[in-house]
């Protein structure tokens, strides 16, 4: 080697090692803002949905199970009447959870809508 020459290596890091490097930072990092409006997002819209649903599933069973009880009446006990005005009251729920399910879908949308719409618009601003 010639005394005026400089020689070194330089080893960067694979694609893959790079990724696998970041994820385990990003565990002991702390969340960054736009990761914490990302979450908020979710769980509002997550909730939007699923409130709804379980309300017009709970409604629709409960609906369910008091109609098949006018039907038991009616088959089963031969109590006809009463088995007759059961069924009616149980198909009203049934008969309901879908609109049902609608009206809180429309109610939450209005209610969360604009702290989702406010939320996205900043996160889409940060990039």
């Amino acid at each position: 080697m010639n005394k005026n020459e400089f020689e070194y290596s330089y080893v960067a890091p694979t694609e893959a090692e790079r990724r696998e490097i970041e994820n385990i930072r990003k565990q002991y990092g702390g969340k960054s803002e736009k990761e914490i409006k990302l979450e908020r997002i979710r769980k509002l819209d997550s909730f939007v949905h699923s409130f709804s649903m379980t309300l017009s599933l709970i409604i629709g069973v409960m609906g369910a199970l008091i109609f098949g009880l006018g039907m038991a009446m009616i088959l089963v006990w031969s109590i006809t009447v009463f088995g007759i005005i059961v069924c009616i009251v149980g198909a009203v729920p049934v008969a309901a959870a879908y609109p049902i399910f609608l009206v809180t879908m429309k109610r939450n949308k209005e209610k969360y809508g604009e702290e989702i719409l406010k939320l996205s618009d900043e996160i889409l601003n940060m990039e």
